[in-house]
């Protein structure tokens, strides 16, 4: 065959899939055998086939059948469009006229057929159009952005700069993660990137392009080389795909909004480079066939062998994307068999003419690169509406494909029928095992070992000659009936319980209990005993059984059971040899040659009218599976690779999988130097035009970095100088009180006089003591208290001598405190400092320096005992040398103990709010403590808070947010939807990476309760303009981002003195020790 006539045949095949996609998309119809014999029929006008299928549709309302003759190439059928605006020109389609319907399909087919004959664009094109157009759209939307919502780049460029060689991200510009999930999974293929980095456009380029693949493909082809080049070299920790995204929105004109599916994107992406390609390839050819890397690379062959109403037929097709149905399989490999093989295949292996029909696939020739589409989403006819499956596929890391060769036929014929023969057997076995397992004749069954083993022990139970009833009939006379009304007795005196007889099968006459025996005798009291009396039968017991009778029953139920036992054993044993030979039917040296590594797996999560998309990418170099999540790019695991690609645990699911050929490691293997043998990494990689390009990019960005950290200069140098201006006030004011009123209260500062003319550095606000009657006056009075105590026992020492033993008695008491086991309502830390440093293990410099400092307070009664304990500890403190306390250090103790109490009134403050029912002023405090808690706790597990308190109440307020917006959504009114919108965008979406980032079990389902909330919506009737909101507002919520790109403000905090803070903390807890928390 020619090179043009292979190029006209696979046009040919590829105009042929069009007008099958076209049927299928107007008529509804899936079986793709029917639809082929439409075409035939009709000569390949697309109005008779219509009608052809129309009637066809009329005779036959239903089949059940499954269809077996298909060897199309692989379609993309699954694009559905969401939020696209109803044509005005309806037709009705409510009755029963089929006229009507065909006038509708004809008219869909008369337009479809106007614009691919004006523009030479598909259907399947234009809904690329629509997707491109509405990620454009929302990029140029998202400056307009306020500072809350999800997509802002962070001000600080440090923050947007990478971090050595981590891999770049992509920006997310407005529904594009489908695009950034993709291109990330092509890019890590090395020779793919290579293959972009230095493809160079045909020299026809530079003249005005001749068709309309030249004007689409060749410029878009450029802006992927810059998008790669930047993605190899770049400085920046996420690049922007805005211009390669322009120019695939410019190839086509539509307006209308739609989230793109993965697979429908590689497919046609893969198709535009194809194209680039080949234009290339073409003109450097020279009388040979021209070799197109893209088809080489993507592209693989399989041999349809099958049977059409009794004849026999083979055809070699090419295929891209391997399509996979996910519904009713456990594995790949289950999803492979049923794909390879379709139909009623005996009449393949038989000479009959058999009037069968069915198909196998055999692979002839697989691609280096091997994609498989999983197939999630289908139409829900009833409901009219695309509907995800989330059922659980399990997928591994390394695939053999021997079993679907051409070469392996035969074998596998044998081995799968031995497999089935194997599975027919498994059944027979299963059914067995189930009667054991599950016996019984009515609705409730046991397993047949269990019966026997109950009838045992109720024949070897205590026999008894009395009725249960007259067992604890107390009303009534020994040996009376039992039909009388049963009452409670008032005492024990008044209607005593009869002991009871059972020493043997017989009892004997009872007598009437002497008060002594009344009294011993326990009284079984229903519903307030928690224990049945000792002599009462703990089971049901025979009434009469002989010796004779109990040995022969034990003796049978002993051997049925251990029978049943062995039945059950060997059942069991059986079963699992033959799950076990099934695995291994393929585990032999010569089914194991053609091996490939799993790549990437695509991951979507939410539904099927919105979602958002990230991938798994495996990094052989450093031997780990990396995440990428659009400007995200973070080291992950397998296990969680599996918890977010296998599907049935949440909405998140594997979309596509990528296999690499492991016996061609040029896929993946880094560049060598032709010189000097040294791996090419960074600019190295990349052509002369290219590096150019990166380096003016990295230019840019490294004016920025400087322009910023100019600015700061500038800033701090502000604030220095305002501060040093108001130290010099604050110096001059307290010198000018000083000279005026020598005897007047001062406040307390480290040094009673500073050396030079430094500003006394000002104590924390928790140990300053202004006057007698303010806030700190607990204080005054511990530090008198100690004084006093010290005094009484000490009473001839010396002002020396008494400030050591008072400050020996105040930290022995503040060391109970800080050993005691206290619930948290009664938190020592709160109420004094040296608690705070016992429990966090503070240098003993810096607990004797803070005790100096409470005992050198001028605020102390002024007495001459306690004036001269102060005057001692403030010439102590003078005494101090630098070298002996390190005031670094001793400042940032102290500024460690005020953000322990910041964080207790953010805390405080949230829960107060949260009891009151406050949701939206509670979720900033809560939000805030959690993060300030969890960095005092990363430095030490008494520095903080209960995390799990605070993540309980963190996670409840968003759970109740998220109520509160929804039912506001759910009312209908344009204020209440709006409203509720706004604090899902404000509040709810913005905390949510808060959530994930951590990764807690408690978390992600709370997540996963919220998005479930609004997904649940999909399927509604509703406006469409509420339609239109929730279709826009949903993507947010499923963005699985964990990058906190910008958020509010902390909220002011008021100021508490000690003793109030102390208590109101003890009050909040006190309340919240009622209300049932999280592993509490």
């Amino acid at each position: 065959m020619t090179v043009e006539q292979n190029v006209l045949q696979q046009h040919s095949q590829k105009h042929q899939q069009t007008l099958l996609n076209q049927l299928r998309e107007v008529t509804g119809t899936t079986d793709v055998q029917l639809l082929q014999q439409a075409l035939q029929v009709s000569n390949g006008d697309l109005a008779e086939a219509v009608a052809f299928l129309t009637e066809k549709n009329a005779k036959v309302p239903q089949q059940d059948e499954t269809t077996y003759y298909q060897t199309s190439q692989v379609a993309s059928d699954r694009y559905i469009s969401v939020g696209s605006q109803a044509d005005t020109n309806v037709i009705d389609l409510t009755g029963d006229d089929k006229d009507d319907l065909q006038r509708a399909i004809a008219l869909s087919l008369e337009e479809s057929n106007r614009a691919f004959r004006e523009t030479g664009i598909t259907d399947e094109e234009q809904a690329i159009s629509r997707v491109l157009e509405a990620s454009i759209a929302e990029n140029k939307a998202s400056l307009k952005r306020t500072h809350t919502e999800v997509w802002s780049d962070s001000p600080n460029p440090h923050d947007r700069k990478r971090v050595d060689t981590c891999p770049v991200g992509l920006k997310n510009v407005g529904n594009t993660c489908w695009f950034s999930a993709v291109i990330q999974s092509l890019f890590n293929l090395l020779e793919f990137q290579r293959l972009v980095l230095n493809y160079s456009p045909p020299a026809r380029v530079h003249d005005l392009p001749r068709n309309q693949k030249e004007h689409r493909n060749l410029p878009f082809m450029q802006e992927l080389r810059n998008l790669f080049s930047l993605m190899v070299g770049s400085k920046r920790k996420y690049v922007d795909p805005s211009r390669a995204v322009e120019i695939l929105k410019d190839a086509f004109k539509s307006s209308e909004s739609q989230q793109q599916d993965v697979s429908e994107f590689t497919h046609k992406l893969l198709d535009w480079l194809e194209d680039a390609f080949q234009m290339k390839a073409e003109e450097d050819r020279e009388g040979e066939k021209p070799k197109n890397p893209m088809v080489e690379l993507f592209y693989g062959r399989f041999l349809a062998v099958g049977v059409l109403e009794g004849k026999k037929f083979e055809n070699t097709e090419m295929f891209g994307q391997y399509p996979l149905q996910v519904n009713g399989f456990k594995d790949l490999h289950e999803c492979l068999e049923a794909a390879m093989i379709e139909g009623e295949i005996e009449s393949l292996h038989s000479a009959e003419n058999s009037a069968r029909s069915g198909q196998e696939h055999w692979f002839t020739e697989l691609p280096p690169v091997l994609t498989f589409e999983l197939s999630r989403f289908e139409f829900n006819q009833a409901l009219g509406r695309p509907e995800k499956i989330h059922n659980k596929l399990e997928f591994s890391s390394m695939l053999y494909m021997d079993r679907y060769m051409d070469r392996n036929r035969e074998i596998t014929r044998i081995k799968r029928e031995e497999i089935r023969r194997l599975k027919e057997h498994l059944t027979l076995l299963q059914q067995r095992l189930e009667r054991y397992l599950s016996y019984g004749s009515g609705p409730k069954r046991f397993p047949l070992a269990d019966v026997l083993q109950y009838a045992m022990e109720f024949a070897s139970s205590k026999p008894v000659c009395t009725s249960p009833v007259e067992d604890i009939d107390s009303s009534a006379p020994p040996g009376g009936t039992t039909g009388q009304q049963l009452s409670p007795p008032s005492t024990a005196e008044q209607d005593p319980l009869p002991p009871l007889e059972s020493s043997g099968p017989a009892s004997g006459p009872t007598t009437a209990p002497t008060a002594a025996q009344q009294q011993r005798v326990p009284i079984h009291k229903p519903f307030t005993q928690s224990r049945l009396p000792p002599d009462l039968p703990m089971h049901p017991a025979p009434r009469h059984i002989t010796d004779e009778e109990l040995r022969v029953l034990e003796g049978c139920l002993h051997r049925w059971r251990s029978e049943v036992e062995n039945d059950t054993r060997d059942l069991q044993g059986s079963i699992n040899r033959i799950h076990r030979t099934i695995e291994l039917m393929y585990s032999d040296k010569s089914m194991m040659q053609v091996p490939y590594r799993l790549h990437a797996v695509l991951v979507h999560e939410g539904q099927a009218n919105a979602g958002h998309y990230w991938a798994y990418i495996y990094d052989p170099h450093q031997l780990c599976w990396m995440k990428y999540n659009d400007i995200s790019v973070t080291k992950s695991s397998w296990e969680e690779l599996v918890r977010d690609s296998f599907g049935g645990y949440r909405n998140a699911s594997a979309y596509c999988l990528m296999y690499i050929n492991d016996k061609k490691p040029f896929l993946i293997e880094e560049e060598f130097d032709k010189e000097t043998g040294q791996i090419l990494s960074g600019m190295d990689k990349l052509p002369p035009g290219l590096k150019q390009y990166v380096r003016e990019d990295n230019e840019l960005f490294d004016k920025e970095v400087e322009d910023w950290d100019a600015l700061q200069v500038r800033k701090a140098q502000q604030e220095k100088l305002a501060l040093a201006a108001a130290a010099a006030a604050a110096a001059a004011s307290a010198a000018s009180s000083i000279s005026t009123s020598s005897s007047s209260p001062q406040p307390m500062s480290i040094e009673s006089s500073p050396p030079d003319n430094t500003v006394p550095q000002q104590e924390p606000e928790y140990m300053e003591q202004p006057s007698p009657t303010n806030d700190s006056k607990h204080l005054q009075e511990d530090t008198e208290r100690a004084i006093s105590r010290a005094a009484a026992e000490h009473q001839e020492r010396g002002p020396e001598a008494l400030l050591n033993a008072a400050i020996k008695l105040e930290y022995a008491r503040l060391l109970r405190f800080a050993q005691e086991d206290t619930p948290p309502e009664n938190d020592y830390r709160l109420q004094h400092v040296i608690v705070y440093f016992i429990q966090n293990q503070a240098p003993k410099k810096i607990l004797e320096r803070t005790l100096l400092t409470q005992f050198a307070d001028r605020n102390l009664a002024f007495d001459e005992r306690c004036k001269s304990v102060m005057n001692v500890a403030r010439a102590k403190l003078d005494l101090i040398k630098p070298e002996e306390v390190n005031m670094d250090e001793y400042e940032m103790w102290h500024q460690a103990y005020r953000n322990f109490r910041e964080t207790t009134i953010f805390m405080m403050t949230g829960l107060e709010l949260f009891q009151k029912t406050n949701y939206m002023e509670a979720l900033m405090y809560l939000i805030y403590s959690y993060q300030y808690n969890k960095e005092l706790l990363s430095k030490g597990q008494y520095r903080g808070h209960d995390e799990e308190l605070l993540g309980h109440y963190r996670r409840e307020c968003l759970l109740k947010l998220n109520e509160q917006a929804a039912a506001m959504f759910e009312s209908g009114e344009e204020p209440e939807v709006t409203t509720g919108l706004g604090i899902m965008n404000e509040l709810v979406v913005l905390c949510i990476p808060l959530l994930l980032i951590h990764d807690t079990e408690r978390d992600l389902l709370a997540v996963e309760d919220m998005r479930n909330r609004w997904c649940s919506y999909l399927g509604q009737e509703m406006e469409p303009s509420l339609q239109e909101k929730l279709t826009d507002f949903l993507p947010k919520l499923l963005d699985c981002s964990t990058e906190i790109k910008s958020f509010h403000d902390p909220p002011k905090l008021p100021v508490y003195s000690t003793l109030e803070l102390s208590e109101r903390f003890g009050r909040v807890m006190a309340a919240v020790g009622r209300v049932p928390t999280d592993g509490r």
